[in-house]
């Protein structure tokens, strides 16, 4: 059994391919640098994926800075830092890249024909505070139409399915299923800022920190600021 892993290399995708490899499938991994600010995740990327010992592990190339329209392709954007968590939760911030997910979810499709992979698993979680529109369980279900409608393994035999693990989960849940996974935490990276250290200020950084302070556990990366 196959399954196409979409992995940037940060907590949530890294405990996806851990979950995939534990519910048996032989992983592929997909990774993406699309001239990110935080390029660094592609490192942590190409080490989970020797980690977790994929049977192959792609990096699709593009340019989304072309157009922008967020902090993470835009630099006169500004990155979110030093926010609340209840600031993060109004709405949906400066981070979300326009239409991200359908752009890799469609390379992990054709990756998943290609190689007759009948699964696709991606760490996108409804609950975060972050609300990216892209990460929903509705979203999720469209996509899982555009697989059925859109390929000739939809239509003639079988649909490659979209796997969600975590769609459901808190940060501490997930935090407490990449352990009971033996997810490497410090090979992980969450980091928006783009640095060689996680910034611990952006609000990817709190909201990991803050899953493992409430977990009274410490968190292996070395931040810059804000770190345990």
């Amino acid at each position: 059994m196959k399954a196409v892993i979409l992995l940037s290399g940060g907590l949530d995708s890294s405990t996806v391919l851990y979950q995939a490899k534990a519910d048996g499938y032989t992983c592929y991994a997909i990774s993406f640098d699309y001239q990110q600010r935080h390029r660094r995740e592609l490192e942590a990327a190409r080490a989970i994926a020797q980690s977790a010992g994929v049977a192959e592990h792609q990096i699709v190339s593009f340019d989304l800075r072309q157009w922008g329209g967020s902090a993470l392709t835009d630099d006169k954007i500004d990155l979110p830092c030093d926010r609340s968590l209840e600031e993060m939760a109004q709405s949906i911030p400066s981070t979300y890249v326009p239409a991200r997910n359908t752009i890799f979810l469609s390379f992990a499709l054709a990756y998943a024909e290609a190689t007759d992979a009948r699964r696709v698993y991606i760490g996108v979680n409804a609950i975060d505070y972050s609300g990216y529109p892209d990460c929903r369980p509705d979203y999720i279900q469209a996509m899982q139409n555009v697989f059925r409608l859109g390929t000739k393994q939809g239509r003639e035999s079988e649909t490659t399915e979209i796997v969600t693990p975590l769609i459901d989960l808190k940060k501490t849940e997930i935090i407490q299923l990449g352990n009971r996974l033996g997810v490497p935490w410090e090979k992980t990276w969450s980091c928006y800022a783009g640095g060689d250290r996680p910034c611990g200020v952006c609000d990817s950084c709190q909201l990991r920190l803050a899953a493992f302070t409430e977990l009274g556990l410490t968190d292996p990366l070395p931040y810059l600021q804000g770190g345990s």
